[in-house]
């Protein structure tokens, strides 16, 4: 069960500013391997301040700064030397799909290449194995050599999540990764999340708390940078938040 997996990442009195002015302040909270971890707010309420420090981002933010501590699988970040290591075993995906300019095989072989694997069939086997874990191999597996940006909108996110899957990464960040995905590929890409949990953490930001709801085995509150409160998913949509805008805010009086 989540309630007893280890902790893969332990935040502990995060705040984190921008130009001296702070986004988010305070945070604490823990999640643990092989969990969906939602995390639900409105726009500007920190979200995505919080993913960028997982896996270092504010390393290429010039104004960004913060203070606290934030540990992964027990190691400090801040004791990371190596960022690319770091953001190999912490693969993200963006609201909108930011695909390489090469062909689909090309963005999902980059990764395996740039770690020094040159076998063109241990390649071969990496690609297909990743397109299909994003459930994207039926679709393209016959025009691998096409352009990746070609591909529709919600293909593109799914090429974006292989692309990630390729980096063998161990905790996913996903930051409104439906925002540019219509109604049937969101659930695709859902059905995949649920699976990809028995391999890696899944840290999910989303706007849609019914997304939320059919992912999360937990959940955290985010407003105005504030960690409101953070619980089993089932109990913030069955009345048993401690925090009456929680409530509010899942119920839709705000938002």
């Amino acid at each position: 069960m989540v309630s007893h997996a280890p902790v893969h990442l332990s935040v502990e009195d995060l705040t984190i500013a921008y130009d001296g002015k702070t986004a988010i302040s305070g945070i604490n909270l823990e999640i643990r391997k092989n969990e969906i971890f939602g995390i639900i707010g409105p726009a500007g309420s920190g979200k995505t301040s919080f993913l960028r420090i997982l896996n270092r981002m504010d390393a290429n933010v010039n104004n960004m700064s913060w203070t606290g501590s934030v540990s992964y699988n027990g190691t400090d970040l801040r004791t990371w030397r190596n960022l690319y290591a770091l953001r190999r075993k912490v693969g993200v995906v963006f609201p909108l799909p930011v695909g390489l300019p090469m062909s689909i095989y090309e963005n999902v072989a980059f990764s395996p290449r740039i770690r020094g694997i040159k076998n063109k069939a241990e390649i071969d086997d990496i690609v297909e194995r990743c397109l299909t874990r994003a459930a994207l191999w039926d679709e393209v597996k016959d025009r691998l050599d096409a352009l990746g940006s070609l591909l529709s909108g919600g293909q593109q996110q799914r090429l974006t999540i292989a692309r990630a899957l390729s980096q063998e990464p161990d905790l996913l960040l996903l930051d409104e990764f439906s925002i540019a995905v219509d109604p049937v590929t969101t659930m695709r890409i859902e059905d995949v999340l649920k699976e990809l949990k028995s391999e890696l953490t899944i840290v999910l930001v989303t706007n849609l708390v019914q997304q939320c709801r059919r992912l999360a085995d937990r959940t955290a509150f985010f407003l105005s940078g504030e960690c409101v409160e953070v619980g089993d998913t089932e109990d913030f949509f069955t009345g048993t938040v401690k925090d009456q805008r929680t409530r509010d805010y899942v119920e839709g009086r705000f938002g």
